[in-house]
């Protein structure tokens, strides 16, 4: 039997957080996130925490039926943007 191989596109968002530190996470991948001083970092360590939860899921079911494939599959990338829309608050928090 042989083994299948294809690559996928997972969309991954990265933010800054209010001490700098770069956070990255993959929404379709359950658990699947990381961080790192550097924007390069942060997208270096996504692509390993990637890795290692396809990895856990090629053996684990359970989690396997979690991640979101319809995502990646026969797709092509349609990234159209984010952006932060400032809105007066009418109130005090």
């Amino acid at each position: 039997m042989s083994q299948e191989s294809k690559d996928l596109q997972f969309k991954v968002l990265i933010e800054q957080d209010e001490n700098g530190v770069f956070v990255a996470s993959a929404p379709a991948i359950p658990g699947c996130h990381t961080q790192g001083d550097t924007y390069e970092e942060a997208v270096k360590g996504i692509e390993e925490a990637i890795q290692l939860c396809l990895e856990v899921a090629k053996d684990d079911k359970t989690y396997k039926e979690k991640i979101d494939f319809s995502e990646v599959e026969n797709r092509k990338p349609r990234f159209l943007g984010i952006i932060n829309i400032p809105i007066r608050l009418g109130f005090s928090l």
